[in-house]
């Protein structure tokens, strides 16, 4: 009977579905559009900050599922680390919306900025405790980092994650696609170990991003902006926290350390973007590769187009993904 949880994914998907037109009216109405850089000419027609629907109805579904959960079952309902968790989001949509809003092209908010403020959005995880501070590690075994663990390693996976999940993005259906994979594969590691209310709130941003994916796929007419990407990066460190799946989530998230890796050698400089010809095949914007993104477009070579080089990133994340499946 519990599986009409499941509702509340549901009325996550409904919800982006149904307000993300309304959003893109408004938007192209105030002129808060932004240019797709890997099309022909930069058409300045794609809507700004669609992520702040995602989040709205990822929210919802998660506040219908504690309904349904209180009101229809009963039972002891993880509300604390739920509302924990709804907390840091939140808190990093709130500042990625006004990111987005300042502009990427004028360098948005300070680094050191960002930092502080995913560092603050971290707190509600830090207060209630979260997570268990024994931890597997490579070569070194079973450690206690006892009080280490809510105070600092808590905050550092979130400021972590969720500043550079948007290193990998820039592609039409980039940032939504991965986030679908990953979230649905780590909602079935909740499951798995025993977490089935983690994985329905997982779940729940599953079903907002299919919503928004239906907009921003090729060609996009809305992007997520940083008030989507940030949300995305704080659920997936917060899962796997409260899961206790760390080393799991470590192995699903190799593609956005190798991105961070590329992004520094360019000294964090260099776009993501390639450059597009009037045919839609993209071409690398500099000699070297500084990003997945460009490795894409370098393997892909004469027929790198935007979906192409976007389908194979995914690809690329889906074999962390089976990694991950074989740890379990």
């Amino acid at each position: 009977m519990e599986y009409v949880l499941l509702i509340s994914v549901l009325v996550s998907f409904v919800l982006a579905v149904s307000f993300l037109p309304m959003w893109i009216r408004v938007c192209r109405k105030v002129g808060l559009v932004w240019e797709d850089m890997n099309k022909f000419g930069h058409p300045k027609n794609v809507v700004s900050s669609g992520g702040a629907v995602v989040v709205m109805a990822f929210v919802l579904g998660v506040l219908s599922y504690l309904a349904l959960k209180t009101f229809l079952f009963g039972g002891q309902v993880k509300a604390l680390e739920i509302f924990a968790l709804l907390a840091v989001i939140l808190i990093l949509g709130i500042a990625g919306l006004v990111d987005d809003l300042l502009g990427w092209k004028n360098g948005g908010l300070p680094m050191r900025i960002r930092l502080l403020l995913a560092a603050a959005a971290s707190v509600p995880l830090v207060v209630i405790n979260a997570g268990t501070h024994f931890m597997s590690l490579p070569f070194l075994g079973v450690i206690d980092f006892g009080i280490l663990y809510p105070l600092i390693l808590v905050p550092l996976a979130v400021v972590g994650v969720s500043t550079t999940y948007n290193f990998l993005a820039g592609f039409n259906g980039l940032e939504a696609g991965q986030g679908i994979l990953i979230l649905s594969f780590l909602s079935f590691v909740s499951y798995a170990t025993g977490s089935a209310w983690l994985a329905i709130v997982g779940l729940c941003m599953v079903g907002a991003l299919a919503g928004f994916w239906i907009f921003n796929k090729f060609p996009a007419k809305v992007f997520p902006g940083d008030v989507m990407t940030y949300g995305i990066g704080a659920l997936i460190a917060g899962m796997a926290i409260l899961g206790n799946f760390e080393k799991i989530a470590f192995v699903i998230f190799i593609p956005y350390i190798l991105e961070v890796a590329l992004k520094v050698r360019g000294k964090l400089k260099v776009s993501s973007f390639g450059i597009p010809d009037k045919n839609g095949i993209l071409k690398m914007p500099e000699d070297k590769v500084y990003g997945l993104e460009h490795l894409a477009i370098k393997v892909l070579g004469k027929s790198a187009t935007e979906k192409k080089i976007v389908y194979l990133i995914h690809a690329f994340q889906i074999l962390f993904i089976l990694i991950g499946f074989l740890m379990m």
